[in-house]
């Protein structure tokens, strides 16, 4: 038997409900990576998994067209993800219970949480304590696969660095930003009824209220759909606006809404990149050129994988 009849042996069929009324679907294997299969169930599960709060928030509806709209570039990360697991296998490396017991410790007291409150956050995920451990051991094999194999490898020199420098005479200043996240509410008639709906959302989000969620639900800006994050935006690339605001507001905090010239916003500041001095910015010069080679070194150790490796994407 051909290796392609083998796996398309392996399709079966499932019973599936993403409603109350339910459904049959055909859990078809979707992409072969060497001697394993990916199934569409094992796809969807995995994007459930690893959606953002923004996401999970959606009506169920929402949410099933915005995984069918991202099903192709998300099962090429999972093609990823299968060959670094082989790989991990290949090398040896394992993953005991105690490192899967400690890494739940750190989770737990990073975010401040009981037993009870870290069960009750993976029931309300959709999680099993046999699913979480599961994706937490892959997660420690990869990283320790990655550290082995690409992170071991970079070193920035004081000539990058000093290249980098003469490149780029004004680096301080296109090293400065902030990563943010943000709501917009366009001005669209009274000024008095934005103010006081924007007003009360800054509110709900100072008694706790999840950011991400709220951009989802409120926010005009195309941002929504990811839970209002820009990303890191270069403080030149900020108008007078934002930065007198964002001069105000420290890292984690949120800024009171504020009109622009087309409504009013609200920011969220996750990280502020300013420098106090020399040394910090030719730190942070230096981490922007690690970050850099890692990205250019893990893309060329991912194209050696997949060269050797036999994929097939049935989807």
């Amino acid at each position: 038997m051909s290796k392609r009849l083998l796996f398309s042996a392996l399709t079966v069929l499932m019973l599936y409900a993403p409603s109350a009324k339910g459904a049959i679907l055909l859990d078809k294997v979707v992409a072969i990576v060497n001697k394993d299969v990916i199934t569409w169930s094992e796809l969807y599960k995995a994007m459930e998994f690893d959606a953002v709060d923004a996401v999970k928030a959606m009506k169920e509806d929402q949410r099933r067209k915005f995984f069918r709209e991202n099903e192709a570039p998300f099962l090429e990360g999972l093609v990823d993800r299968k060959l670094q697991l082989q790989e991990a296998a290949a090398d040896g490396i394992t993953v005991s219970e105690k490192d899967i017991e400690s890494a739940m410790e750190n989770t737990k007291k990073k975010y401040s949480m009981t037993d009870e409150k870290f069960r009750e956050t993976l029931k309300k995920d959709g999680l099993t304590m046999e699913d979480y451990k599961k994706n937490l051991s892959e997660q420690i094999r990869l990283g320790r696969l990655v550290e082995r194999e690409v992170k071991m490898k970079i070193v920035v020199s004081e000539n990058d660095l000093d290249k980098y420098l003469k490149e780029h005479p004004n680096a301080e200043k296109e090293s400065e930003g902030y990563n943010l996240s943000h709501i917009f509410l366009r001005q669209t008639g009274d000024r008095n009824q934005l103010e006081e709906k924007a007003m009360g959302i800054y509110r709900k989000l100072k008694e706790g209220a999840s950011f991400q969620e709220s951009a989802a639900l409120y926010s005009g800006d195309l941002s929504a759909r990811g839970g209002g994050a820009l990303g890191f935006i270069k403080k030149t690339d900020l108008n007078n606006d934002f930065l007198r605001v964002l001069s105000n507001v420290k890292e984690g905090q949120i800024s009171e809404p504020f009109w622009s010239e087309n409504g009013m916003h609200i920011l969220k500041v996750n990280e502020s990149v300013i420098f106090k001095n020399r040394r910090e910015m030719l730190d942070a010069v230096r981490q922007k050129l690690h970050e850099r080679m890692l990205r250019a070194e893990y893309g060329n150790w991912m194209k050696g994988l997949r060269e050797k490796a036999y994929i097939e994407i049935k989807l």
